[in-house]
């Protein structure tokens, strides 16, 4: 069994570190964040997910703030830290960068660092072996096996978990890629691809993304084509998915958030621009689906106008500040620009996210309908989808905006709520 250490303990590392512990191996866990590594040290998990909370429970992970305690001795180091973007949308590369930093002044000879951290097309050969370089190592010589496995987890999936996920490598070396690829095989129950070179597997992670902001970005404009039509989006998808080849079921939402989906497009936009490509596509899908929040307050505005109401001193409720449902994540979460949107023109706005209780202005679903008038649900948490929907009637709320079509369409509206989906009336 090998000692590991995984730096960044967040949404990828954690799990991984769990995974490696329940696979025998001895495992680090390093993180500049002490109240991450308090938790963990406590097997208490510092993310809401309750499958990685119960493995913590039966593993050893030791996790520190000090990377002199854990990588020198590591055979195997993988790097799990965020990739955002800035104000701007171009790629944040600063926690990847100063990680390989404190990596190559520790890091030994002959170990295999990989990274897991979402990058595009070119950033190990150009900015990670360059810092690795500057302490000696010469990673085509195999000095250090240098390899890209790119992350894949779906937070509060119980179906695919981490290790049920099938994976890509690729490596500087064919050495490294080799490496790389037998670790993973020993802790996955999963297919694991060696690609024939480190940059194809860093493409993979965004096309696989882009792939699906693309396909949300299409359902989301057909939705809102479909609307002015009459036409149920739902039932047009559903309809759709009885054909057993050449289409896969997306659906529209308020938005697109998390750490992936709307972020890697913007890598490889500026991966193109970098090679003088213009990423026009791309570019489209983002600017549809950013603009998914102000469509949805626009149906709440529509909605309003039939009651002869106005946004300007409406009692809104939000439900949802997660950008998915059922975890506490917010990253790129469309729930705060639609919260913005409504406080800039006007609005008396209340949310609730009984995951995320430190951005609710409201102890509780109940004090929340009992102050609002008018619903958007944003995040289709279980405690939302299953409501009991008499409460909406019990508290006069007028209208429901149902940012994720998750809620009993025909029962709203039987009870004389003005109920409005996206790509559903």
């Amino acid at each position: 069994m090998k000692t590991v250490t995984v730096v960044g303990l967040g949404y990828v590392g954690l799990p991984l570190a769990c995974l490696c512990a329940e696979k025998g191996h001895k495992v680090y866990g390093f993180d500049v964040d002490k109240s991450k590594v308090d938790s963990v040290n406590k097997n208490e998990s510092p993310i809401e997910d309750e499958h990685v909370g119960n493995r913590l429970k039966n593993v050893k992970i030791y996790a520190t703030t000090n990377p002199e305690d854990c990588i020198p001795n590591s055979d195997i180091v993988i790097v799990c830290v965020p990739t955002p973007v800035d104000r701007n949308n171009s790629p944040d590369l600063t926690a990847v960068m100063n990680a390989a930093l404190t990596v190559s002044k520790f890091i030994r000879q002959g170990a295999l660092l990989v990274v897991e951290s979402t990058i595009y097309p070119g950033t190990i050969e150009e900015v990670v072996l360059p810092i690795l370089q500057k302490e000696k190592f010469n990673a085509q010589k195999n000095d250090l096996l240098v390899a890209h496995c790119p992350e894949r987890i779906d937070p509060g999936n119980r179906k695919w978990t981490i290790e049920m996920l099938p994976r890509v490598v690729g490596g500087v070396t064919k050495e490294a890629a080799k490496a790389a690829a037998e670790f993973y095989r020993g802790i996955l129950n999963a297919e694991v691809l060696e690609l024939s070179s480190v940059k194809a597997a860093e493409a993979t992670k965004i096309m696989e993304n882009t792939f699906r902001d693309i396909n949300i970005a299409f359902v989301n404009e057909m939705a809102q084509s479909f609307d002015k039509a009459g036409i149920d989006i739902i039932e047009v998808v559903k309809g759709a998915s009885t054909k057993p080849f050449a289409f896969m079921p997306h659906y529209p939402g308020s938005g697109v958030g998390g750490h992936c989906i709307a972020q890697d497009p913007y890598y490889m936009i500026e991966r193109g621009r970098q090679l003088g490509f213009n990423h026009e596509f791309l570019k489209l899908a983002r600017k549809i689906n950013n603009n998914m929040p102000h469509y949805t307050v626009e149906l709440l505005e529509n909605e309003l106008k039939k009651l002869k109401k106005s946004v300007k001193g409406a009692k809104v409720g939000v439900l949802g500040l997660a950008y998915k449902g059922n975890v506490d994540d917010t990253r790129e979460s469309p729930s705060f620009e639609v919260i913005n949107i409504l406080k800039t023109k006007g609005a008396d706005v209340f949310v609730f996210d009984s995951h995320v209780k430190a951005g609710s202005n409201v102890k509780d679903l109940d004090e929340l309908l009992n102050k609002s008038d008018y619903i958007v649900l944003v995040t289709d948490h279980k405690e939302f989808k299953q409501m009991d929907l008499e409460k909406l009637k019990k508290h006069k709320i007028l209208v429901v905006i149902d940012g994720r079509n998750c809620l009993d369409k025909e029962k709203i509206k039987s009870m004389g709520i003005l109920y409005h989906g996206i790509g559903r009336s």
